[in-house]
């Protein structure tokens, strides 16, 4: 059994955050989840942020750590996309999409890695994508933003890694959510032929991973990618 940890997902509110936050209520950790809108799964604290504002970021904490104690896994999950071809793309299509993706998970890293120093414990798992580094048509903004919390999670693994803390990737490939199913039917198809497990992958299926990534039995894991892409990716 896994020692009852204090965990805030970011984004848990729907999707794959959602998924995992309701994977680490079932193992009996104690859950807050941060969302713009919404209400996380039952069993967990939502707290309302946005966390391109670190305002907004610090208060979120301040008020987890008042109600579930100090938190030592954090989950940066929260993201967005804006998918269009480079010609077409928009400073501001490029700028808000970091800011949310890279930026979002460097605000909430920094302001988790306080108490998790302090504790000389701590689990950072970074929420990415296969086209982080298989790339896509249509998604420099977005596949810039994942690949670069591989980045993150290496450099901070250096930073922090004597101190008990480690920080991870965890990069799904084509999961079943609702942005999925709003993709046209002749191009989900297209999408499943490129998978070698022939089939898209469950949002739980990731959750366990991030689950299991931040237990003890993965605590000699650090600056890992671990791919949940049914072989898309291949793992690179």
């Amino acid at each position: 059994m896994t020692t009852p940890r204090t965990v805030l997902i970011t984004g848990g509110n729907r999707g794959i955050g959602r998924a995992i936050a309701e994977e680490f209520v079932a193992q009996g950790h104690r859950v807050a989840v941060t969302a713009r809108s919404g209400e996380g799964p039952v069993g967990t604290l939502t707290v309302q942020a946005d966390v391109t504002d670190s305002s907004q970021v610090d208060a979120a904490f301040t008020a987890v750590e008042a109600e579930l104690g100090p938190v030592e896994v954090v989950v940066a999950n929260a993201g967005t996309n804006r998918d269009t071809l480079l010609l077409r793309m928009t400073d501001e299509d490029f700028e808000s999409v970091v800011d949310t993706n890279l930026g979002g998970a460097f605000r909430v890293v920094k302001r988790a890695s306080k108490g998790m120093l302090k504790a000389r414990f701590g689990r950072v798992v970074l929420i990415s994508s296969v086209v982080g580094l298989y790339g896509s048509a249509g998604q420099v903004n977005y596949s810039a933003s994942k690949a670069g919390l591989v980045g993150v999670a290496r450099s901070l693994t250096r930073e922090l890694g004597a101190r008990g803390i480690t920080a991870n990737v965890v990069a799904p490939g084509f999961i079943e959510t609702d942005m999925t199913a709003a993709l046209p039917q002749e191009q989900q198809e297209e999408y499943r032929k490129a998978i070698p497990a022939g089939r898209y992958g469950q949002a739980r299926e990731v959750a366990k991973t991030v689950a299991w990534l931040a237990s003890d039995d993965a605590g000699y894991i650090s600056g890992a990618v671990i791919p949940v892409d049914g072989g898309l990716g291949m793992g690179h």
